[in-house]
């Protein structure tokens, strides 16, 4: 069930970004690796939360630069 929560997120991801998935791989920095900017970063937060149901505070999402750190925090989310 990891391996598709990893994909529905390279997915979600992707598709804002206009990043091939393929290049989204687990310790690629959003910002330095991707382009990222702070308005997509957003989007990004709003389409997770959106799926996911969950709340990111504010002052996480500076946090959150990597799929893998994606997924510690929603893992985290679902747990509580």
């Amino acid at each position: 069930m990891a391996d598709i929560t990893e994909q529905e997120i390279k997915k979600i991801i992707s598709e804002i970004t206009e990043v091939p998935v393929e290049k989204i791989t687990p310790d690629a920095d959003f910002f330095a690796d991707l382009e990222v900017d702070s308005l997509k970063a957003i989007e990004i937060v709003a389409a997770l939360e959106k799926k996911y149901r969950v709340v990111i505070p504010e002052k996480d999402i500076p946090k959150i630069r990597t799929l893998n750190q994606v997924l510690e925090y929603t893992k985290g989310m679902k747990k509580e």
